[in-house]
Protein backbone atom coordinates (compact mmCIF):
# COMPACT_ATOMS: atom_id res chain seq x y z
CA UNK A 1 0.00 0.00 0.00
CA UNK A 2 3.04 2.08 0.08
CA UNK A 3 2.08 3.73 -3.38
CA UNK A 4 -1.65 4.63 -2.58
CA UNK A 5 -2.01 8.16 -1.91
CA UNK A 6 -4.79 9.57 0.93
CA UNK A 7 -5.50 12.60 0.32
CA UNK A 8 -8.36 15.17 1.39
CA UNK A 9 -11.71 14.89 -1.06
CA UNK A 10 -11.36 17.52 -4.03
CA UNK A 11 -14.00 18.90 -6.47
CA UNK A 12 -13.06 16.99 -9.17
CA UNK A 13 -13.57 13.94 -7.47
CA UNK A 14 -17.24 13.45 -6.97
CA UNK A 15 -18.17 11.45 -10.42
CA UNK A 16 -15.26 8.72 -9.81
CA UNK A 17 -16.41 8.43 -6.06
CA UNK A 18 -20.21 8.58 -6.71
CA UNK A 19 -19.48 5.64 -9.34
CA UNK A 20 -17.36 3.11 -7.08
CA UNK A 21 -20.21 3.78 -4.33
CA UNK A 22 -22.79 2.62 -6.86
CA UNK A 23 -20.83 0.01 -8.35
CA UNK A 24 -20.01 -1.33 -5.06
CA UNK A 25 -23.48 -1.63 -3.92
CA UNK A 26 -24.50 -2.69 -7.12
CA UNK A 27 -21.58 -5.93 -7.26
CA UNK A 28 -23.28 -6.68 -3.44
CA UNK A 29 -26.93 -6.91 -3.92
CA UNK A 30 -27.36 -3.79 -1.82
CA UNK A 31 -28.17 -1.48 -4.10
CA UNK A 32 -31.91 -0.61 -2.56
CA UNK A 33 -33.63 1.93 -1.28
CA UNK A 34 -32.80 3.79 2.38
CA UNK A 35 -29.08 3.08 1.22
CA UNK A 36 -26.17 6.08 -0.20
CA UNK A 37 -27.30 4.42 -3.60
CA UNK A 38 -30.17 6.44 -3.75
CA UNK A 39 -28.86 9.55 -2.10
CA UNK A 40 -28.45 13.27 -3.48
CA UNK A 41 -25.66 13.78 -1.88
CA UNK A 42 -23.42 10.93 -3.32
CA UNK A 43 -23.04 12.92 -6.55
CA UNK A 44 -22.14 16.04 -4.52
CA UNK A 45 -19.50 14.73 -1.60
CA UNK A 46 -17.06 17.49 -2.11
CA UNK A 47 -19.98 20.02 -1.80
CA UNK A 48 -21.35 18.18 1.45
CA UNK A 49 -18.19 17.42 3.18
CA UNK A 50 -16.45 21.13 2.34
CA UNK A 51 -19.85 22.86 3.65
CA UNK A 52 -20.25 20.96 7.13
CA UNK A 53 -18.27 21.57 10.09
CA UNK A 54 -16.43 18.95 11.48
CA UNK A 55 -16.60 16.54 8.55
CA UNK A 56 -13.58 15.08 6.70
CA UNK A 57 -13.80 12.81 4.17
CA UNK A 58 -10.34 10.63 2.93
CA UNK A 59 -10.05 9.71 -0.90
CA UNK A 60 -7.25 7.07 -1.94
CA UNK A 61 -5.53 6.93 -4.95
CA UNK A 62 -3.24 4.94 -6.72
CA UNK A 63 -0.97 5.94 -9.75
CA UNK A 64 -3.39 9.13 -10.48
CA UNK A 65 -6.88 6.55 -10.22
CA UNK A 66 -9.02 7.28 -7.32
CA UNK A 67 -9.71 4.07 -5.98
CA UNK A 68 -11.93 4.49 -2.77
CA UNK A 69 -13.12 7.01 -0.21
CA UNK A 70 -14.23 7.07 3.52
CA UNK A 71 -15.31 9.65 5.90
CA UNK A 72 -16.38 11.03 9.27
CA UNK A 73 -19.76 13.12 9.18
CA UNK A 74 -21.45 14.79 12.53
CA UNK A 75 -24.87 13.30 11.39
CA UNK A 76 -28.09 15.05 12.89
CA UNK A 77 -29.38 13.83 16.00
CA UNK A 78 -26.43 11.81 17.11
CA UNK A 79 -25.48 11.62 20.92
CA UNK A 80 -23.03 14.31 22.01
CA UNK A 81 -19.59 13.46 21.16
CA UNK A 82 -20.41 11.09 18.27
CA UNK A 83 -19.90 10.93 14.29
CA UNK A 84 -20.62 8.33 11.94
CA UNK A 85 -18.25 6.78 9.92
CA UNK A 86 -19.52 7.44 6.53
CA UNK A 87 -19.46 6.40 2.49
CA UNK A 88 -16.50 3.98 2.89
CA UNK A 89 -16.33 1.95 -0.66
CA UNK A 90 -13.26 0.48 -2.38
CA UNK A 91 -13.17 -0.75 -5.97
CA UNK A 92 -13.04 -4.41 -6.58
CA UNK A 93 -9.42 -4.30 -7.39
CA UNK A 94 -8.44 -2.74 -4.11
CA UNK A 95 -10.09 -4.62 -1.61
CA UNK A 96 -8.27 -7.21 0.26
CA UNK A 97 -5.18 -5.35 0.78
CA UNK A 98 -5.21 -3.91 3.50
CA UNK A 99 -6.77 -0.07 2.14
CA UNK A 100 -10.32 -0.36 4.25
CA UNK A 101 -8.20 -0.97 7.36
CA UNK A 102 -5.63 2.21 6.52
CA UNK A 103 -9.04 4.23 5.62
CA UNK A 104 -10.83 3.62 8.97
CA UNK A 105 -7.71 4.04 10.77
CA UNK A 106 -7.31 7.87 9.39
CA UNK A 107 -10.71 8.56 9.61
CA UNK A 108 -10.38 7.34 13.47
CA UNK A 109 -7.69 9.74 13.95
CA UNK A 110 -9.60 12.52 12.57
CA UNK A 111 -12.91 11.93 14.44
CA UNK A 112 -10.61 11.83 17.41
CA UNK A 113 -8.35 15.08 16.23
CA UNK A 114 -11.43 17.01 16.20
CA UNK A 115 -12.61 15.68 19.76
CA UNK A 116 -15.33 13.26 18.99
CA UNK A 117 -15.64 10.24 21.58
CA UNK A 118 -17.36 7.43 19.53
CA UNK A 119 -18.12 6.36 16.36
CA UNK A 120 -20.90 5.23 14.86
CA UNK A 121 -21.66 3.15 11.25
CA UNK A 122 -24.52 1.92 9.63
CA UNK A 123 -24.09 -0.81 6.96
CA UNK A 124 -26.05 -4.04 5.89
CA UNK A 125 -25.43 -7.67 5.75
CA UNK A 126 -24.49 -7.34 2.05
CA UNK A 127 -22.01 -6.28 3.60
CA UNK A 128 -20.47 -8.41 5.38
CA UNK A 129 -16.47 -8.58 4.55
CA UNK A 130 -16.70 -4.52 5.38
CA UNK A 131 -18.62 -5.94 8.88
CA UNK A 132 -15.72 -7.95 9.76
CA UNK A 133 -13.33 -5.57 9.33
CA UNK A 134 -14.87 -3.22 11.40
CA UNK A 135 -15.70 -6.05 14.07
CA UNK A 136 -11.80 -6.11 14.20
CA UNK A 137 -11.48 -2.62 15.05
CA UNK A 138 -13.75 -3.11 17.84
CA UNK A 139 -16.95 -1.58 16.39
CA UNK A 140 -19.67 -3.07 18.79
CA UNK A 141 -23.52 -3.67 17.81
CA UNK A 142 -25.99 -1.57 18.37
CA UNK A 143 -30.10 -2.55 18.56
CA UNK A 144 -30.77 0.39 16.49
CA UNK A 145 -29.73 2.99 14.68
CA UNK A 146 -28.84 6.14 15.87
CA UNK A 147 -29.01 9.83 14.81
CA UNK A 148 -30.69 10.73 11.19
CA UNK A 149 -28.89 9.77 8.28
CA UNK A 150 -32.15 9.34 6.15
CA UNK A 151 -30.86 5.20 5.44
CA UNK A 152 -33.28 2.91 6.36
CA UNK A 153 -31.89 0.55 4.15
CA UNK A 154 -29.18 -0.29 6.70
CA UNK A 155 -30.31 -2.57 9.14
CA UNK A 156 -26.65 -2.99 11.37
CA UNK A 157 -25.59 -0.21 13.63
CA UNK A 158 -22.45 -0.26 15.41
CA UNK A 159 -20.18 2.31 17.19
CA UNK A 160 -16.28 2.44 19.00
CA UNK A 161 -15.00 4.37 21.46
CA UNK A 162 -12.12 6.29 20.68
Amino acid sequence: MQDVIVRNIEPSDNASLASIIRKSLEEFNAAKYGTVYFDKATDHLYELFSSTPNSKYFVAELNGKIIGGAGIFPTANLPVGYCELVKMYLTKDARGLGLGRMMISRCLEAANEMGFTKVYLETMPELSKAVKVYEKFGFEYLKGSLGNSGHCGCDIWMEKKI
